[in-house]
């Protein structure tokens, strides 16, 4: 669907010009949105999976370690679909406000994708560089989104997460090295395209909810303050987008229909979109956090 068919069926939980300024600058900060019982019970849900980890002396395919963590002192990057982990998650993501939000962007007929959850721990929390969702998964169309939210109060010393404003109407970037290989992040000569002193960061009180479409550049800093960032983010796109390329978290849960009913007939957007490596060959996909950080041979496709 186009914005303006979208803005045409009546919204769930937005104003009109909430949904109008998102179309217009590719996000939106909600502050405050969220109920302090649906906050408890992540809390308490994202808890017992932090507890679980503690079992855990590496990173897998559901857990991003730091380098220091133990047993003893947890320390998480990210949990990858917690909502498939945790009942409590996956009832937030599924029925609350979230997937209601995503409807007023999206149009009534909404695609569940993933989940992730990012800890940007105290005292040294990893960085996410500049970056646009959607060349991890590209898609039919571009009516992709992703919804965070805050389980703890996020200001300016935490690494919030920045945003360019408008970003999403601008050319879509490759995330390869000069030498073909996929680095998850913006090439030196792209950065220095972008005027990052337009960037606006997203912070706000526990239950604030921060929104970015898949084309919109995004990144945050370090974290040296001594409060982490948990925000737990989920990803919708609308039911008639369909990627084509694997996608690279797949779940139980991905691609299911959490609002409406599912699409009969595809929407193609003409405009490309650069691949990503194929992640169904080799390790496959890995943390971000790992190709941006350079932890492993970074993998080659696309183009260069």
């Amino acid at each position: 669907m186009t914005p303006d068919q979208i803005l045409s069926h009546p919204p769930r939980v937005l104003t009109q010009a909430q949904r109008e300024r998102y179309f217009e600058t590719g996000y939106l900060l909600l502050p405050g949105i969220v109920s302090t019982e649906w906050i408890a019970r992540l809390r308490t849900g994202i808890g017992e999976l932090v507890e679980h980890s503690r079992k855990l002396t590496e990173s897998n395919s559901e857990y991003d370690l730091e380098t220091e963590h133990s047993a003893a002192s947890p320390r998480l990057r990210r949990i990858v679909n917690p909502s498939s982990a945790s009942r409590s998650v996956w009832e937030y993501v599924s029925d609350a406000v979230v997937a209601d939000i995503a409807a007023d962007l999206l149009g009534p007929d909404v695609k569940f994708l993933d989940t992730q959850m990012n800890f940007k721990w105290a005292r040294g929390g990893t960085e996410i560089k500049w970056h646009q969702d959607i060349t991890y998964f590209p898609h039919t169309n571009y009516n992709l989104l992703t919804i965070g939210t805050m389980l703890e109060d996020v200001g300016p010393e935490q690494g919030p997460m920045g945003v360019i404003p408008g970003s999403h109407r601008g050319p879509i970037f490759e995330l390869y090295d000069k030498g073909g290989r996929w680095i998850g992040t913006l090439r030196d000569h792209d950065m220095a395209t972008v005027d990052f002193s337009k960037a606006a960061y997203l912070m706000g009180p526990a239950g604030s909810i921060q929104v970015h479409s898949c084309r919109t550049l995004h990144g945050s800093a370090q974290n040296n303050s001594d409060r982490s960032r948990p925000l737990l983010l989920a990803t919708y796109s609308s039911a008639d987008a369909f990627p084509y390329v694997p996608y690279p978290v797949v779940s139980d849960q991905t691609f299911r229909i959490v609002r409406g009913r599912p699409a009969v007939r595809a929407h193609l957007d003409p405009e490309p979109c650069p691949l990503p490596p194929d992640w169904s060959k080799g390790k496959g996909y890995q943390s971000i956090f790992v190709w941006q950080q350079k932890e492993d041979v970074a993998m080659t496709g696309g183009a260069p």
